[in-house]
Protein backbone atom coordinates (compact mmCIF):
# COMPACT_ATOMS: atom_id res chain seq x y z
CA UNK A 1 0.00 0.00 0.00
CA UNK A 2 1.50 3.48 -0.58
CA UNK A 3 1.73 6.24 1.81
CA UNK A 4 -1.61 8.42 2.00
CA UNK A 5 -0.44 11.99 0.71
CA UNK A 6 -3.19 13.19 2.68
CA UNK A 7 -1.20 12.93 6.03
CA UNK A 8 1.30 15.12 7.40
CA UNK A 9 4.37 13.49 8.75
CA UNK A 10 3.17 14.07 12.35
CA UNK A 11 -0.13 11.83 10.78
CA UNK A 12 -2.67 15.05 11.05
CA UNK A 13 -4.61 15.58 7.93
CA UNK A 14 -4.31 18.35 5.57
CA UNK A 15 -5.04 19.42 2.40
CA UNK A 16 -3.15 18.01 -0.45
CA UNK A 17 -0.53 20.78 -2.34
CA UNK A 18 -1.37 20.12 -6.30
CA UNK A 19 0.36 23.43 -7.38
CA UNK A 20 3.28 21.95 -9.37
CA UNK A 21 1.13 19.32 -10.92
CA UNK A 22 1.30 19.34 -14.61
CA UNK A 23 -2.53 20.19 -15.64
CA UNK A 24 -3.94 17.11 -17.67
CA UNK A 25 -6.84 16.19 -18.95
CA UNK A 26 -9.06 14.15 -16.08
CA UNK A 27 -12.34 12.59 -16.41
CA UNK A 28 -14.64 10.83 -14.30
CA UNK A 29 -17.25 8.74 -14.15
CA UNK A 30 -19.84 7.57 -11.53
CA UNK A 31 -23.34 6.06 -10.93
CA UNK A 32 -25.86 5.33 -8.54
CA UNK A 33 -29.05 3.42 -8.75
CA UNK A 34 -32.36 4.40 -7.59
CA UNK A 35 -34.48 1.15 -6.89
CA UNK A 36 -38.43 1.54 -6.76
CA UNK A 37 -41.44 -0.39 -8.14
CA UNK A 38 -42.24 -0.78 -12.04
CA UNK A 39 -44.99 1.49 -11.71
CA UNK A 40 -43.36 3.99 -9.75
CA UNK A 41 -40.55 4.18 -12.70
CA UNK A 42 -43.45 4.08 -15.21
CA UNK A 43 -44.82 7.44 -13.95
CA UNK A 44 -41.49 8.83 -13.58
CA UNK A 45 -40.83 7.93 -16.75
CA UNK A 46 -43.80 10.00 -18.78
CA UNK A 47 -43.42 12.52 -16.28
CA UNK A 48 -46.21 12.34 -14.40
CA UNK A 49 -45.55 11.50 -10.30
CA UNK A 50 -47.09 13.91 -8.30
CA UNK A 51 -44.11 16.39 -8.25
CA UNK A 52 -43.80 16.87 -12.00
CA UNK A 53 -40.81 15.73 -14.52
CA UNK A 54 -37.90 14.11 -12.27
CA UNK A 55 -35.30 13.33 -15.00
CA UNK A 56 -34.86 17.50 -16.00
CA UNK A 57 -34.91 18.19 -12.35
CA UNK A 58 -32.27 15.51 -11.14
CA UNK A 59 -30.08 16.21 -13.83
CA UNK A 60 -30.04 19.97 -12.70
CA UNK A 61 -29.23 18.65 -9.54
CA UNK A 62 -26.27 16.61 -10.35
CA UNK A 63 -24.68 19.36 -12.60
CA UNK A 64 -24.79 21.68 -9.36
CA UNK A 65 -23.99 18.87 -6.85
CA UNK A 66 -20.41 18.26 -8.83
CA UNK A 67 -19.62 22.44 -8.78
CA UNK A 68 -20.01 22.28 -4.58
CA UNK A 69 -18.00 19.14 -4.33
CA UNK A 70 -15.43 21.20 -2.19
CA UNK A 71 -17.91 22.48 0.05
CA UNK A 72 -19.20 19.08 0.73
CA UNK A 73 -16.11 16.85 0.90
CA UNK A 74 -13.37 18.74 3.44
CA UNK A 75 -10.21 17.90 1.23
CA UNK A 76 -11.71 18.42 -2.27
CA UNK A 77 -9.47 21.09 -4.23
CA UNK A 78 -12.28 23.80 -5.91
CA UNK A 79 -10.95 23.09 -9.63
CA UNK A 80 -12.47 24.55 -12.60
CA UNK A 81 -14.43 21.78 -14.14
CA UNK A 82 -14.93 21.84 -17.97
CA UNK A 83 -17.92 19.65 -18.09
CA UNK A 84 -20.64 17.52 -16.41
CA UNK A 85 -22.68 15.16 -17.42
CA UNK A 86 -25.86 13.59 -15.98
CA UNK A 87 -27.85 10.23 -17.82
CA UNK A 88 -30.36 8.65 -16.76
CA UNK A 89 -30.44 4.58 -18.08
CA UNK A 90 -34.52 3.77 -16.93
CA UNK A 91 -35.20 0.00 -16.46
CA UNK A 92 -38.17 -1.94 -15.07
CA UNK A 93 -37.90 -1.46 -11.14
CA UNK A 94 -34.60 1.15 -10.85
CA UNK A 95 -33.47 4.07 -12.67
CA UNK A 96 -29.28 3.90 -12.81
CA UNK A 97 -28.03 7.27 -12.95
CA UNK A 98 -24.47 8.41 -14.44
CA UNK A 99 -22.84 10.98 -14.11
CA UNK A 100 -19.53 12.18 -15.99
CA UNK A 101 -17.22 14.89 -15.12
CA UNK A 102 -14.45 16.32 -16.89
CA UNK A 103 -11.28 18.74 -16.02
CA UNK A 104 -8.23 19.91 -17.04
CA UNK A 105 -6.10 20.29 -14.17
CA UNK A 106 -3.48 19.47 -11.41
CA UNK A 107 -6.17 17.08 -9.27
CA UNK A 108 -8.62 14.23 -10.39
CA UNK A 109 -12.77 14.73 -10.69
CA UNK A 110 -13.52 11.30 -9.14
CA UNK A 111 -15.14 12.76 -6.17
CA UNK A 112 -17.24 15.39 -8.62
CA UNK A 113 -18.58 12.51 -10.77
CA UNK A 114 -19.70 10.39 -7.28
CA UNK A 115 -21.28 13.63 -5.55
CA UNK A 116 -22.94 14.01 -9.21
CA UNK A 117 -24.63 10.74 -9.31
CA UNK A 118 -25.66 10.57 -5.60
CA UNK A 119 -27.58 13.99 -5.62
CA UNK A 120 -29.00 13.41 -8.74
CA UNK A 121 -30.22 9.95 -6.97
CA UNK A 122 -30.93 11.77 -4.22
CA UNK A 123 -33.04 14.07 -6.26
CA UNK A 124 -35.29 11.10 -7.93
CA UNK A 125 -35.96 9.54 -4.57
CA UNK A 126 -37.29 13.26 -3.49
CA UNK A 127 -39.37 13.24 -6.61
CA UNK A 128 -41.02 9.64 -5.92
CA UNK A 129 -41.06 9.49 -2.21
CA UNK A 130 -44.66 10.80 -2.31
CA UNK A 131 -45.93 7.86 -4.02
CA UNK A 132 -43.01 4.80 -3.00
CA UNK A 133 -41.26 5.82 0.61
CA UNK A 134 -39.57 2.29 0.16
CA UNK A 135 -37.59 3.46 -2.59
CA UNK A 136 -33.75 3.01 -2.18
CA UNK A 137 -30.33 4.43 -3.61
CA UNK A 138 -28.33 1.40 -4.03
CA UNK A 139 -24.45 1.31 -6.54
CA UNK A 140 -23.06 4.21 -5.53
CA UNK A 141 -19.68 3.95 -6.93
CA UNK A 142 -17.02 5.32 -9.19
CA UNK A 143 -17.13 3.50 -12.82
CA UNK A 144 -14.05 4.55 -14.39
CA UNK A 145 -11.51 7.75 -14.34
CA UNK A 146 -8.51 9.05 -16.72
CA UNK A 147 -5.61 11.22 -16.62
CA UNK A 148 -3.19 12.26 -14.38
CA UNK A 149 -0.05 10.51 -12.62
CA UNK A 150 -2.23 6.99 -12.16
CA UNK A 151 -3.45 6.85 -15.20
CA UNK A 152 -6.56 5.13 -16.40
CA UNK A 153 -8.53 2.76 -14.57
CA UNK A 154 -11.97 1.37 -15.26
CA UNK A 155 -13.74 -0.65 -12.56
CA UNK A 156 -13.82 -4.88 -13.49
Amino acid sequence: MTELTHRRADGAVHMVDVGSKPPTRRVARAEATLVTRPDVVGLLAEGRLPKGEAIGVARVAGIMAAKQTPQLVPLCHPILIDAVEVDFDVREDRVVVTAEVATTGGTGVEMEAITAATVAAISLYDMVKAVDRLATIEGVRLVSKSGGKSGDWVRP
